[in-house]
């Protein structure tokens, strides 16, 4: 039996071939534990920018004391009701276009902890 395995080996060396043997094995622990820890810290950060847009157009006027001839508007004279008397005028006016920008950035962190134990025996 020795000659044809070292035969064997022989000339399995000559074509490239290797010859391996193998054998049972039986772990030869009883029991055991495995304690396993994982820490992962995540980042996210989003950038918001928000354009809105007026397609048409908006007149705002409002006071007292005031008076005008026709319909209010941009262009239009306005005279106080009685001249040195307490008044008050606001006028806006908002065209076509951008009405408004906002940014925004939000950054939100996340901690995760895992912590595992294994117990086995044979």
């Amino acid at each position: 039996m020795k000659k044809l395995i070292l035969w064997s080996v022989f000339f399995g060396s000559l074509l490239g071939v290797s010859y391996s043997a193998s054998a049972n094995t039986t772990p030869n622990f009883t029991r055991g534990t495995m304690t396993s820890n994982t820490t992962a810290t995540t980042t996210v950060t989003e950038a918001y920018l928000i354009t809105e847009y007026s397609t048409g157009t908006s007149y705002t006027m409002s006071g007292t004391n005031i008076q005008w001839q026709g319909t209010p508007g941009p262009g239009v004279n306005y005279s106080q009701v009685t001249p040195g008397a307490a008044t008050q005028f606001s006028e806006s006016y908002l065209g076509p276009g951008i009405s408004s920008i906002t940014e925004l950035t939000r950054t939100t962190v996340t901690d995760s902890i895992t912590n595992s134990v294994s117990v086995f025996t044979q």
